[in-house]
């Protein structure tokens, strides 16, 4: 039994542990930390006197973890991050009891290699629950802390980020074996090495990408706007400046961040004419992003793209919901105005722009920056045509909506050769969410086999090309500039692509099997033993 002062200090080594894994991220970076960034964590749980404290410790990591990877929101949602991170800290209960269960006591050697699978596939399952949208989407996935190294990305276009969570969280795994389990050297060595030797055959046998032509992407960044009752006239003046010094470039496509344009084209018909001319001017069209209540008579165009699946399937390639509202939405203008190409932001950030079941907690608004009022969601993605470049077709996303594998990856599917998402984190223009957001268009790029333009309003820009790499210099937060960048176009299809999120649904079925496995065991221990047969009589015969 432990007494109190033991519970509390392993209260608090909880806490920090689960956080440790933030230093993998952007900004500090150390990607390789993340190969022993859950080990402390680990240890503590394997140590745990019982389940319950074992789960106890696992909730409080968890909370940790969530703290340490979105603590630059804390200016937004304030106090109100603090029962977030308590209850997605929830979701890490069932692997800390795995990992209690599978890496406690001598470490045999049947258990240890139960636990190299095992292990993973726990840590697993709490990045799928946590990577739906209405509770936060998938920011801060273990994986996407190996956006900047090579063969690591190469594992991604076979099996996602996913595939690389489960890399990471495996040699985690066998390093706490060969730090307490000395019987179990053997699998957690061979662990280690088919690691290895899996990073490695991918890396040689995968095809890359097959690059086949380029484009001249030019990413328009204003830098900081001042807030006041202009400022949206402001940012779209800024970036009308520097979007005219494009002239003589020959960009094939301009694009503009997040929110550039802070009225409806259809409302302000003057925005729409600038756009058009600065188009003109450039010689290459336009897709900004414009943040506005439209108006109710307002419908989708009738030309320059199409929806891809499940969407409204019209040649105007809108994914509009068509309620009146407010709504983010990119739009591709060309010389002669709005093209009718215009996606729709689906995936809402929570809090930020939609508050989740408002009656119940419409209160954030009172101690933080959560929604005023519910934007509106897009119906379906759209896959739009590029003007002048036939053989080039652009997937656009908003924001936070370049976290999520499956947009890209559907996008990816539909024909797009460009991946696009235009953002804005001015909000947190000081702390790491810059680094982390552009961080993730690495991954990506590498998932789909399709280069990745991840354009703000105040940085960080930067551009990826098909496998992941970066292309020229980012743009730093500090920069209001327009940049052009040569981007290489590539052909065919990821295994990725092709298959999807095929280590999920594996991580799902061993643990499904070692469930049944267990119930099974526990309901033959219950049963009562059968009573003896007592040996049948025998008869005298005289």
């Amino acid at each position: 039994m432990l007494s109190k002062p033991a519970r509390w200090w392993r209260a608090a080594a909880a806490v920090a542990a689960g956080g440790l894994p933030c230093l993998a991220f952007p900004a500090p970076a150390l990607w390789w930390f993340a190969y022993v960034a859950l080990v402390p964590w680990m240890l503590l749980l394997r140590s745990a006197p019982t389940g319950r404290r074992a789960a106890l410790e696992g909730w409080l990591g968890g909370a940790g973890f969530i703290l340490a990877v979105h603590h630059w929101l804390l200016p937004s949602l304030h106090v109100f991050l603090l029962p977030l991170a308590a209850l997605l800290g929830l979701l890490w209960i069932p692997w800390a009891l795995l990992v209690r269960e599978l890496l406690g006591g001598d470490g045999a050697r049947g258990r240890a290699g139960a636990a190299l699978v095992l292990v993973p596939a726990a840590w697993l399952l709490s990045e799928l629950a946590r990577s739906w949208q209405g509770l936060g989407g998938p920011w801060g996935l273990l994986g996407a802390s190996q956006w900047q190294v090579p063969p690591v990305l190469r594992l991604a276009s076979v099996g996602g980020v996913w595939l690389v969570s489960l890399l990471v969280a495996a040699v985690n795994c066998a390093v706490v074996l060969l730090i307490v389990a000395p019987a179990a050297r053997v699998p957690a060595v061979a662990g280690l090495t088919g690691c290895a030797v899996l990073t490695g055959v991918v890396w040689l046998w995968v095809p890359r990408p097959e690059v086949s032509g380029g484009l001249r992407v030019a990413v328009v960044q204003p830098g900081l706007v001042a807030d006041g009752p202009d400022s949206a006239d402001r940012r779209f003046a800024a970036g009308e400046r520097l979007t005219r010094g494009l002239a003589g470039q020959h960009p094939d496509l301009v694009v503009w961040g997040e929110s550039s344009v802070g009225a409806d084209l259809t409302a302000r018909p003057d925005l729409a004419r600038r756009l058009a001319a600065l188009s003109a001017e450039v010689g290459a069209p336009l897709l900004v992003n414009v943040d506005a209540r439209r108006p109710p008579a307002a419908e989708p165009g009738t030309t320059g793209g199409t929806a891809g699946a499940g969407g409204t399937g019209t040649a105007g390639g809108s994914g509009g919901s068509g309620a009146p509202g407010i709504y983010k939405s990119a739009v591709l203008v060309g010389p002669e105005g709005p093209t009718g190409a215009r996606y729709d932001k689906m995936r809402l950030v929570p809090f930020g722009e939609y508050i989740p079941a408002r009656a119940l907690f419409g209160w954030a608004t009172s101690v933080g920056k959560a929604a005023g009022e519910d934007r509106v969601p897009g119906a379906s993605p759209v896959v739009m045509d590029l003007p002048g470049r036939p053989d080039v077709r652009l997937g656009p996303l908003v924001c936070f909506e370049s976290a999520f594998p499956d947009m890209s990856r559907h996008l990816a599917r539909e024909g797009a050769g460009l991946l696009i998402a235009q953002s804005a984190t001015s909000s947190f223009q000081h702390s790491w969410a810059p680094a982390q957001h552009a961080s993730l268009a690495a991954l990506r790029a590498a998932e789909s086999g399709r280069p990745m333009v991840h354009a703000t309003l105040t940085g960080i820009s930067a551009v990826y090309g098909p496998s992941g790499e970066r292309l020229g210099s980012s743009l730093p937060t500090s920069a209001s500039t327009a940049a052009l960048y040569e981007v290489p176009l590539a052909r065919g299809t990821t295994l990725y692509v092709r298959f999807g999120d095929w280590p999920v649904g594996a991580a799902l079925a061993v643990l499904a099997v070692y469930c049944a496995a267990a119930g099974v065991r526990s309901f033959r221990a219950g049963r009562p033993a059968p009573e003896p047969t007592a040996p049948r009589a025998r008869t005298a015969r005289g």
